[in-house]
């Protein structure tokens, strides 16, 4: 009775509109009162949700892709894209994939590539001829590419609400080729819809003009390997690994490229400082809404229900990702990993699901869910940076969405294509 009016007062106040954090908070509180335990213990639990070690690295990442955006990283990828994409049909589209891969590889944040992408490729974009909706849904999709493709704190929000020890390292490097496979079929998706719109080819710069933007983009492209290596060969911990990034990309930005003044430094730092108090009051409130999950046994009541219905391995994340797909429609990433990963990590682990295998396959169908109305956030962040109507967008982006599910099926059904990589490196 509690549980079922826990997650009721949850789906109404989202029903409503309420924040993320808000509503999880307010639902959390009503079944305090509900089941007679003091106040005091709901702001307990809330601390408690954020008073985790491996989260400080939220904070040094968000800061360090809030650096990437303003010291021109991404316009030196984007030069680098533009080389060796540009020449296909609706090349643009193909630039925009690519650079958003590649800033994905040294940010980590879906939100940081819109931002840093869509300011300038989508204007670009509708320059030359493409249309708008085309131009925010390429950007939109590429953007979730940094959630798969290493570093990303997200795969450390998955690690550090795992109920069971999960290697950051090899999560990392089980991203790469789902990334690298996502990034690929949006780039046929772009492609297939720039042909049937007969968007305009782009041009070879020549390779000595390629080559000296490969070279000028290198330094940024560094900062991926240095984090990555650094955690497998034990040089530091994935938390040391962020405020490395901090100061690797604050050296380049300032002494390199010469293009991080005190304002630009200033402007990240507020802009980051907003945006982990948003993400770690998200993170808090679902803690203590997942704490009382717990305590009414609602992960032992799903996990019995989703095995009763199969034991398969692939029966059980099937129906995972069909929940996951749902729930992603209507909360944000964030607050999803934390409940989520308590409840459903234990089931696939026991129907024999690697641990690693299912992060990939839940970060993947959440990323999913960042571009799925009505509550997509990646969605209306590209609209507002684009400039377009979200109702307009969503009506042409299914090639998109096609890509990334045909994907994500690829990865479930194909535990190697996530697995295979971790192994070398053992």
């Amino acid at each position: 009775m509690e549980l079922t009016l826990l997650l009721l007062a949850l789906a109404v106040l989202l029903a409503a509109g309420a924040p993320v954090a808000f509503a999880l908070g307010a639902a959390s509180l009503s079944a305090f009162f509900m089941l007679g335990i003091p106040p005091i213990v709901a702001f307990q639990r809330l601390a408690a949700g954020m008073n985790v070690f491996s989260l400080m690295a939220i904070p040094f990442f968000v800061f360090a892709g809030e650096l990437m955006a303003r010291t021109g990283i991404a316009e030196r990828l984007i030069h680098v894209a533009e080389g060796a994409f540009g020449r296909a049909r609706g090349g643009l589209g193909q630039v925009d994939v690519g650079a958003s891969m590649l800033f994905g590889a040294v940010s980590g944040s879906a939100a940081a590539s819109v931002s840093a992408m869509g300011s300038t490729l989508i204007p670009m974009m509708k320059q030359r001829g493409y249309d708008e909706d085309y131009a925010v849904n390429v950007t939109i999709t590429a953007a979730i590419l940094g959630i798969l493709i290493p570093p990303s704190h997200n795969m450390i929000i998955y690690a550090a609400a795992a109920p069971m020890g999960v290697d950051v390292g090899a999560l990392f490097l089980a991203g790469v080729m789902p990334g690298l496979l996502a990034g690929g079929a949006l780039m046929i998706a772009a492609w297939a819809v720039a042909a049937r719109r007969n968007y305009p080819r782009g041009a070879f710069p020549g390779w000595r003009v390629f080559l000296r933007a490969l070279a000028a983009a290198v330094p940024g492209l560094m900062t991926a390997l240095i984090i990555v290596f650094g955690i497998l060969l034990g040089v530091f911990t994935p938390t040391e690994s962020a405020a490395v990034a901090v100061i690797y990309t604050i050296v380049i930005g300032a002494v390199l490229y010469r293009t991080l003044g005190l304002e630009e430094f200033f402007a990240a730092a507020c802009a980051a400082v907003k945006t982990t108090a948003m993400v770690m009051l998200i993170i808090g409130s679902a803690g203590m809404f997942g704490w009382l999950f717990a305590l009414l046994e609602g992960p032992q009541t799903l996990a019995a229900l989703l095995t009763a219905a199969s034991s398969e391995p692939w029966a059980v994340m099937l129906m995972v990702v069909l929940i996951l797909l749902v729930l992603g429609a209507f909360m944000d990433m964030a607050p999803l990993l934390i409940i989520t990963t308590p409840i459903f990590l234990p089931v696939a682990v026991e129907v024999g699901i690697d641990p690693i295998h299912f992060g990939v396959v839940m970060l993947l169908t959440l990323a999913i869910g960042l571009v799925t109305p009505p509550v997509g956030s990646v969605l209306f962040l590209g609209c507002a940076v684009g400039g377009a109507k979200p109702e307009a967008v969503v009506k042409t982006i299914w090639p998109f969405y096609l890509a990334l599910i045909a994907t994500l099926l690829l990865v479930v059904a194909i535990p190697a294509l996530t697995l295979w990589l971790p192994a070398l490196f053992k």
